[in-house]
Formats: C-alpha cells, structure tokens, sequence
C-alpha cells in the first residue's frame, strides 16, 4: 500500500524585476480564482476537488511595505526622501509591520489552498522559515527562528540577532498570498530608513554580507525553490502555455 502524502500540483512563475503594485494586482487575480474554485467545489458547483495552487518568485524595484498591524512612523523618511532614493511606499493587507524589497533580494508569494499543504497558519509559517533555513545550511550559514519574532535569524536569541528573511503573509478562507523576503544580495542601506518590521534594537543581513560575496541570483532561486516544493510536498510545475 502506498502511504505516501500526494504531492499536490503548484505552478510556478519568477516573474523577475517588477514593481510591487503589478505584482500585487497579479497576486490578487490569482488568490481570487483559487477562492473561487474553493467556493464553487464547497457548493456544488464544481465536482472537482482539487483548486489550482501557484508560487511566484520575483525581485521587487525599491519599495516599502507596510502591513496592517503596523505603525507608520516606522518609515523613517518621508515622500521626498522616498523618491530621492527611487522607492515607492504602499499600505498592504498582509499581517506584520514594515519591510523593504527591492533588487537582489528573492521574493516569494504563495497563493496556495493551505488545507493540501499544512495543519494551520503556524505550520505554513514554520514551513516558509524552514525552507530558508535548509538553504543557508548548504552554504554554512547557521539560521533560525527567533521567539515571537517571525521569520529566519541569524544569531537568534543574541545580542546580534539579525534578520535575513522577512515573512507577511495573509490568509482567507484558507487560501494563501503575500509571502517571504530573502536577503540575498540586497542592498542593505535602504534599512537604514525604516525600523525594520517594527523592531529597533535589531539588525538585518543578506547571504552577501555574512559569505563576502555576491551570489548567483538564479541559481540561489532554483534551490530555494526545490526546498520550497520539499518541505511543503509539492508537484512544482512551470505555468501552462498560455496561462498569464
């Protein structure tokens, strides 16, 4: 007998530099059509049982974001420095305070229907942190999880405790979107205008800054994303041609 979990079908995309407002737009007409097949199975109006599931991988231009739980006065700078610096600023519906994206760093949005893949918000949060903390292993950075303060850390419970991957994620009806932030060569002075997610007594990193050296972008996404289908117990599949 095969006792094996099945793994369930997510279609991927990296959508590579691409401002956050069409990103999001994009998000949303995703996490709207898994909604509705949800829906549509939940009353009848669809015998099939399985909803589509996407993960999205992209690289953000400047930007700050803040979630619904967190405090403006967290951005440091106000619209003219913004755009001194090129960077946007947008109020989201994602939990979590603020955070910065922007080039060299890996963005992930999973619009999935979280009932195939996880027992409760916890479980799909620990899994997000555990497939970036299984990728720093490889390359012998020592990550992990930081008591009331979601994401990865580097140094967790020290006094040099730092951030190297954000998590905000927003949930509906079981159904997954906004995502992670992963520093990987990211330029780490656009912090310095911000309180990173609300905190101010603690710091952020990249893989850049803890190996002295800038990283294979590409190559960091293609193993993050096959951690990402193994802690989670997905049939990762590129988009259908066609799909947009």
């Amino acid at each position: 007998m095969n006792t094996k979990t099945p793994k369930h079908l997510t279609f991927f995309k990296d959508l590579g530099l691409i401002g956050y407002k069409d990103a999001w737009d994009y998000q949303q007409k995703l996490f709207d059509e898994v909604s509705l097949a949800k829906r549509n199975h939940a009353t009848g109006q669809s015998s099939e049982d399985k909803t589509p599931n996407y993960l999205l991988f992209c690289e953000h231009k400047h930007v700050y974001t803040l979630g619904k739980s967190g405090s403006e006065n967290n951005l440091l700078i106000n619209q003219i420095q913004l755009k001194t610096h090129k960077a946007e600023f947008f109020h989201i519906d994602r939990g979590g305070d603020i955070t910065y994206h922007g080039p060299g760093q890996v963005v992930g949005y999973p619009i999935l229907n979280l009932e195939y893949f996880v027992t409760g918000v916890k479980d799909y949060i620990f899994k997000l942190e555990e497939s970036v903390i299984q990728l720093l292993a490889e390359y012998g950075i020592k990550a992990g999880r930081l008591e009331k303060a979601i994401g990865v850390w580097l140094d967790p419970g020290t006094p040099k405790a730092r951030k190297i991957c954000a998590i905000g994620v927003r949930t509906s009806r079981w159904v997954s979107m906004h995502g992670f932030a992963f520093n990987v060569n990211t330029d780490l002075t656009y912090f310095s205008h911000i309180n990173p997610c609300g905190f101010t007594d603690k710091t952020v990193t990249s893989m850049e800054k803890e190996l002295g050296e800038k990283l294979d972008m590409q190559k960091i996404k293609d193993q993050l994303r096959e951690k990402i289908a193994r802690v989670f117990g997905m049939n990762l599949q590129p988009f259908p041609p066609g799909a947009d």
